[in-house]
């Protein structure tokens, strides 16, 4: 079910390619893992391409020879599975030099998961690092903390001229997070249902102590594992809801979310 609203100044909107985290939800496509394309501004953005990035854009309507940029929070291949193909969609199979890529060393160096025969195609490639902010035209972002994952991993603040968009990807919680991430609209990557275990990732109760403490306009949860899918997440959202008095929404494959909703 799609979120909707009038439409803003700018038409600046959001859509969930895909809500699946965890290796059994990615590996089964029980939910699809496209990661989340943002036209804020008029300018086009993805962040986080993840397996099936390029089929849940075609059905979309959403074509990447108009992304101004691709942006990966971190290496692990349920975020950039489909970064390769979206760099030889975005460029017009390298005809049209454009676009700039935004990942950590690690997504670029040793090991690196962008093949080095397209990064001529791209028009810049910039790493991301705590604490620094970047701009693709009018619309800029930043990576204010590094996250408490396994590879190099930040989440994402981006910042228009009306809005902020706090994006709290995958992290194990730690105690100064909600330093990091005030925002009209707070979208986190909620993976467990319930906290403890040896897993660097968010639960819905540490969602809800998060929601509680920032106070966004709204609250999006995505990235769901089987936990958190067996609980059915529009559940969950509704129960924080409840418990933290801010508009909790649970994402779905396709949703559209209109920031005309936050004014």
């Amino acid at each position: 079910m799609a979120e909707t609203g009038p439409m803003s100044e700018k038409g600046d909107k959001l859509t969930f390619l895909g809500t699946a985290g965890a290796r059994v939800m990615v590996a089964n496509q029980i939910l699809a893992s496209g990661g989340l394309w943002l036209d804020l501004g008029g300018r086009e953005l993805l962040l986080d391409p993840g397996p099936g990035t390029l089929v849940q854009a075609a059905k979309r309507k959403l074509r990447a020879s108009k992304l101004d940029a691709i942006i990966l929070s971190h290496r692990h291949l349920d975020h950039s599975a489909d970064v390769n193909i979206m760099i030889e969609a975005m460029t017009e199979g390298g005809l049209k030099r454009k676009g700039t890529l935004f990942a950590p060393s690690d997504a670029l160096d040793e090991d690196p998961v962008i093949l080095h025969y397209l990064r001529s195609y791209l028009g810049g490639i910039e790493v991301l690092e705590e604490g620094r902010s970047y701009n693709i035209g009018e619309v800029s972002f930043k990576t204010p903390v590094r996250h408490r994952h396994p590879v190099e991993t930040y989440g994402v603040i981006f910042e228009t001229t009306r809005h902020t968009i706090s994006c709290i990807v995958d992290t194990r919680y730690f105690e100064d997070i909600c330093l990091h991430y005030k925002a009209d609209l707070l979208i986190l990557n909620v993976v467990r249902l319930e906290p403890g275990g040896p897993y660097d990732h968010l639960s819905a109760v540490e969602a809800g102590e998060i929601i509680k403490e920032l106070r966004p306009g709204a609250a999006i949860l995505s990235h769901f594992g089987m936990t958190m899918w067996r609980a059915k997440p529009w559940e969950v959202a509704k129960r924080l809801s409840d418990e933290t008095g801010v508009r909790v929404i649970a994402a779905r494959d396709g949703m559209s979310f209109d920031l005309a909703e936050l004014d």
